[in-house]
């Protein structure tokens, strides 16, 4: 018996708006049961990607395969196995209830979950009689996931989920995200939170300009290049290149401020002894020293010169 085709493949996509590239040449495969997070600032091409894997727009070229289907002729047959949340929340249900709009979408569905239950793993079993139009902007979110996971998905693609949520609102979406993944449903993310990524994600996929700039696991894209750093306090102008003579090759080490040092490299436990005899030699006390792990936040603005919100 055949292996069943990954959730997600896609080869060379493209996608033009007035003769200017919004997606260039993007590929992404998503094994099933694993967690996709796909960052970059706007504009970059992560919603027009989803879309057109998701069946609103179509591509100009390139190949889409969503659960072995394509999302441009089969969405027929497609649109019952995946769930969308999409970014804009609940749409234009703006007067029902709750869990009015939930059953809505669950008599939809062939085997659907529970409306009230699903109310309750999503945090809103006491808003069940609330229309949406008074249900706070977390609140929103959340019932735009219960919509998406009514049908039991085999793959969900989540738009940013957690925007507006209050911290306790969130880590609760990232226990439902990763029960997803146990359970294995396939999850494809955007997320403004690179935290969020970092925490969830099998694979990040980092676009910029409508191409892929980077792809790896959380840890693979966080360990190339410096493995981790060291910062401290001391006076200025110190004489780092003498540092750097005391120090493995391939470290670094920089002010970036006026007595901020970053010292970058494989921090190892001789490193540090290192770093703080050098100190010592030179009559210094390294303050607030910190040694800290790099974050896909470093990578994403190394990678993109900008933040997530840009």
């Amino acid at each position: 018996m055949p292996a069943p085709a990954a959730a997600l493949e896609v080869h060379d996509l493209v996608k033009a708006y007035d003769g200017k590239r919004a997606v260039d040449g993007v590929s992404l495969h998503v094994e099933r049961g694993t967690l996709l997070a796909l960052l970059g600032p706007n504009g970059a091409g992560k919603t027009t990607s989803l879309e057109i894997c998701e069946g609103f727009r179509r591509a100009d070229s390139g190949s889409v395969r969503v659960l072995g289907l394509d999302p441009a002729t089969q969405l027929e047959a497609l649109r019952p196995r995946i769930g969308v949340m999409l970014q804009e929340g609940v749409g234009g249900y703006r007067e029902a209830q709750s869990i009015e709009l939930l059953e809505l979408f669950a008599s939809y569905a062939a085997n659907p979950l529970s409306p009230g239950a699903l109310l309750e793993t999503v945090g809103l079993a006491d808003a069940a009689n609330v229309t949406v139009k008074r249900l706070s902007g977390g609140q929103q979110q959340r019932l735009s996931l219960a919509l998406a996971l009514v049908a039991r998905p085999e793959l969900v693609f989540l738009d940013e989920p957690t925007a507006g949520m209050d911290p306790q609102a969130r880590r609760a979406t990232w226990e439902l995200v990763r029960k997803l993944r146990a359970d294995g449903v396939s999850v494809v993310l955007t997320t403004h939170f690179l935290d969020e990524a970092e925490q969830l994600a099998d694979n990040v996929v980092v676009i910029d300009s409508g191409r892929v700039v980077a792809e790896g696991s959380p840890a693979e894209l966080t360990k190339a290049g410096a493995e981790g750093q060291i910062r401290f306090r001391a006076p200025a102008g110190l004489r780092l290149a003498s540092l750097l003579t005391a120090m493995p090759e391939g470290t670094m080490a920089a002010e970036s401020s006026a007595g901020e040092y970053l010292v970058s490299g494989d921090v190892t436990p001789q490193l540090l002894a290192t770093l703080t005899a050098w100190c010592a030699a030179q009559g210094v006390l390294a303050e607030n020293l910190a040694v800290e792990r790099r974050t896909l936040e470093d990578v994403f603005l190394e990678l993109t010169s900008r933040e997530l919100r840009a």
